[in-house]
């Protein structure tokens, strides 16, 4: 990587720390579409995945590096030589392939969860980024628990792995402990007292779990960082990791002296499409891309928007890519218009796939006024289901004031077709007890949440659940303008989960 010093390099992990997040997991073609809509947002880096730890992720890294042109693809690694292999022959098609390999460097891994010491930790950061090295020029090495690790002995590893070969070095905060003072602190700290730190570039990866994930990522920028690990939407395991869209609009908002490559106009439809593809609602007052992000409800807000823009809007909707004046699709739309709604929302479909997506367009336009974006991506995605053995045929539920909920429905499995009736606490209830009546598996509710896509009572509603079954849990997703309907979808989604 030619170092460009007033650039901030983006390292997108949605594909593999983002998708760490329970009941968020990609198969490899929703991955491939991810990663190409990366490459035209921008990104220098697409961490791919995690070769070692599953065939799942060892193929996405295969599939992805033969998938985009342009973009770096980086695959994860312990300090282990296994795992490097393992990374190494996940890369053998990308044009441009990195290593990122490491291991915890705090007091707190050295001592519980490795049960060494210093002075071998460091020696195994160096054997393992030496051995990277022979697979290919590009090593990145990562400190684990780099926000608690004593500031000397953390500068001593970081000057050894260069030395060793490293061209990037990530100082993570794993914990998402520090505080954005100490954490840029951190960065200024190796940037002064690291010999040879202008032979590599320090990168951030924060955590959010005190919600400070992009103001200690900002501080790391502006202490000299320039390498940001981030996600489409703060995705990632507990409370998530730094927003990739915040971090962009912050540099282009207050126009600092580092850029990015990122195409910020391709950022909405983006984190529309890592929404849908992951099953995870954005919530509504999310930075940048909350569907609340533009809106002004207060009305002297309103007053001073219509007046100038500028009053209360730091950032241009359009560029983020909210398009204000954006086509509101109806029943009498057509082809053209649902494509291009789609192709801007960085779907593109083969017109066979599209005249199907347009037929269920038709039938969700008869029961709703308006089409929005999130329905129009549900839509999309609504084939990944097509191959499951259990399928809903018809269902009907009654209920009301004074009156007893029940529900009948008739189910295919495998070809074979079975009706049962049951009651319920209310009609939800009693659609999953019929169901239970036909198989006969023993599954529990841990999780049942709905989501309005739009407003009115025409909403398209998202059901999200999760079943536990023996030892396995299995996610569920369904979506439909009926909540009974949309929640047997989820249910029948989880059941076509659960092996044996």
């Amino acid at each position: 990587m030619n170092m460009d010093k007033n650039k901030v390099y983006i390292f997108d992990t949605t594909l593999r720390d983002g998708e760490q997040v329970p009941g968020c997991q990609l198969n490899t073609v929703e991955k491939i579409q991810l990663a190409k809509a990366l490459e035209t947002l921008g990104v220098d880096v697409i961490e791919a995945g995690f070769p070692i730890s599953s065939p799942g992720d060892f193929n996405s890294v295969i599939e992805i590096s033969k998938a985009v042109t342009w973009p770096t693809v980086c695959a994860l690694s312990r300090a282990v030589e296994k795992d490097i292999d393992m990374a190494a022959e996940a890369l053998k098609y990308a044009k441009h392939g990195r290593i990122h390999t490491g291991i915890g460097t705090s007091d707190s891994h050295i001592q519980y969860k490795f049960r060494s010491n210093r002075e071998e930790i460091l020696e195994r950061a160096v054997k393992a980024v030496k051995y990277a090295r022979k697979y290919v020029d590009d090593v990145e090495f990562y400190a684990e628990d780099a926000g608690r690790t004593d500031n000397e002995y953390l500068a001593r590893v970081v000057e050894a792995v260069i030395k060793a070969g490293a061209t990037v070095v990530n100082i993570p905060d794993t914990t998402g402990y520090c505080l954005p003072a100490e954490y840029g602190e951190k960065i200024k700290y190796l940037m002064e007292h690291v010999d040879g730190i202008d032979k590599a570039i320090i990168s951030t990866h924060c955590h959010n779990d005190l919600g400070m994930a992009t103001a200690n990522t900002m501080a790391g920028i502006l202490n000299g960082a320039r390498q940001v690990e981030v996600t489409i939407n703060g995705v990632g395991e507990r409370a998530g990791n730094t927003a990739l869209e915040e971090i962009a609009m912050i540099l282009k908002a207050h126009k600092l002296d580092v850029h990015t490559d990122i195409n910020t106009q391709k950022i909405y439809g983006l984190s529309r499409m890592v929404s849908s593809l992951m099953n995870m609602p954005v919530q509504a007052n999310k930075a940048i891309v909350g569907k609340n992000a533009f809106a002004h409800s207060s009305g002297i807000h309103q007053d001073g928007v219509l007046k100038n823009a500028q009053t209360y809007e730091i950032i241009d909707p359009q560029e983020v890519g909210v398009d204000t004046n954006s086509i509101v699709l109806t029943a009498r739309s057509g082809h053209a218009a649902l494509k291009f709604r789609l192709e801007s929302l960085g779907v593109n479909l083969d017109e066979e796939t599209l005249n199907k997506v347009y037929q269920e367009f038709l039938k969700l336009a008869d029961k709703k006024k308006e089409i929005h974006d999130d329905d129009i991506l549900m839509l999309a995605g609504a084939d990944r289901a097509k191959d499951n053995h259990i399928k809903v045929d018809w269902l009907q539920a009654s209920s009301g004031i004074g009156m007893k909920p029940v529900a009948s429905i008739g189910v295919d499995i495998s070809g074979e077709k079975f009706t049962a009736a049951a009651t319920g606490n209310g009609p939800v209830d009693a659609a999953i007890n019929a169901i239970r009546q036909i198989i006969k598996k023993p599954v529990t509710i841990n999780e049942f949440t709905i989501q309005g896509v739009t407003k009115g009572s025409d909403d398209t509603c998202k059901v999200h659940m999760q079943v536990g079954s023996g030892h396995q849990i299995c996610y569920g997703f369904g979506s439909d303008t009926d909540i009974v309907t949309a929640s047997i979808e989820a249910y029948v989604d989880c059941l076509n989960k659960i092996r044996g």
